[in-house]
């Protein structure tokens, strides 16, 4: 198995985007886009090909079918139907359900023993599931790109809000991708100061704290819809989200990520976001966070939310 090779099933915005972002990669030496209009992967493949002697590590970029998978470390599944204005990502369930099973068909004759198969389309964690329902894997090398990107969100709107760099903001999304999500402000530090703290030592906000931190979360929640009504998709940033996900088994990282991954409670499964260690086995282990109250209420509403979906389709 090549290690730095990285499959991607469906060339749609999200699939060529996650494709692009990989291609500027230092850790990836290898990009196979897999999609029904050959055309249009083989032209995306010879147009990103063309920029090679611009990067630091030249990259092999070539349209294929899935008997190309074979050797992938990562199989990133991008193929579905696009969320519409107005539609949320649940919305999306009939139309997309029915086409990862078929990817997941063609896909499992050519999986290697080591493979880690990395479901993108929406609604993510519903179809995560059915990935590793069909694909008969372990589920620690089923994942979904989860609350990556909402994490992301979170830590940009505090950003926006505070004036202090995002990457001295550390948080957790996790639940659903969608609008069951929960963020963890119970775990939010603001250069090492909890949430909290810092807003008071902050004093610019005139409302209190806790108002305020809602006002966040719906920002975070309805980000995805706000940009749907502007340009039709989101792709870029869900693509830069994917390439630290590949990052993080490529490179064997051990880093913790709000991946989607299988939970349960009791005997019924379900995949949804918590912190996760992920290396180049996939999935090493779930983090379960210690929740306050509010926050173990809010992530046991969302998981009922995706179980009653899934009972929905069973």
């Amino acid at each position: 198995m090549n290690q730095r090779k990285i499959a991607i099933i469906g060339d749609g915005a999200v699939g060529s985007s996650i494709a692009f972002a990989l291609s500027l990669s230092e850790v990836v030496n290898e990009i196979l886009i897999i999609d029904y209009n050959k055309d249009k992967a083989e032209g995306d493949a010879l147009d990103m090909q063309d920029g090679n002697s611009f990067l630091s590590v030249p990259k092999t970029i070539k349209a294929g079918d899935y008997e190309d998978v074979r050797g992938s470390h990562v199989v990133v599944i991008a193929a579905g139907a696009a969320q519409k204005p107005g539609e949320t990502r649940l919305d999306l369930l009939k139309k997309n359900v029915a086409i990862i099973k078929s990817v997941s068909a063609s896909l499992k004759p050519y999986l290697d023993p080591g493979t880690i198969v990395l479901v993108v389309a929406n609604p993510v964690d519903i179809l995560s599931y059915i990935a590793y329902q069909e694909l008969g894997i372990p589920s620690s090398r089923v994942i979904g790109s989860g609350t990556v990107l909402d994490t992301s969100r979170l830590k940009v709107a505090i950003s926006r809000d505070t004036g202090i760099d995002p990457r001295s903001i550390h948080t957790f999304v996790v639940g659903e991708h969608g609008d069951s999500e929960v963020p963890l402000w119970s775990m939010t530090t603001v250069g090492g100061l909890h949430i909290l703290d810092y807003c008071h030592q902050c004093g610019r906000c005139k409302k209190g704290s806790r108002e305020h931190l809602e006002e966040l979360r719906k920002e975070v929640a309805d980000a995805a819809y706000r940009i749907i009504e502007k340009k039709g998709a989101t792709y870029y940033a869900v693509a830069i989200a994917v390439s630290r996900i590949i990052r993080a088994i490529v490179n064997d990282e051990n880093s913790i990520l709000t991946v989607s991954t299988l939970y349960k409670e009791g005997e019924k499964g379900i995949y949804m976001s918590l912190p996760a260690i992920v290396n180049a086995n996939g999935l090493k282990k779930v983090l379960k966070p210690v929740l306050d109250e509010a926050e173990e209420k809010a992530l046991k509403a969302s998981y009922e939310t995706l179980r009653g979906k899934i009972e929905e389709i069973a």
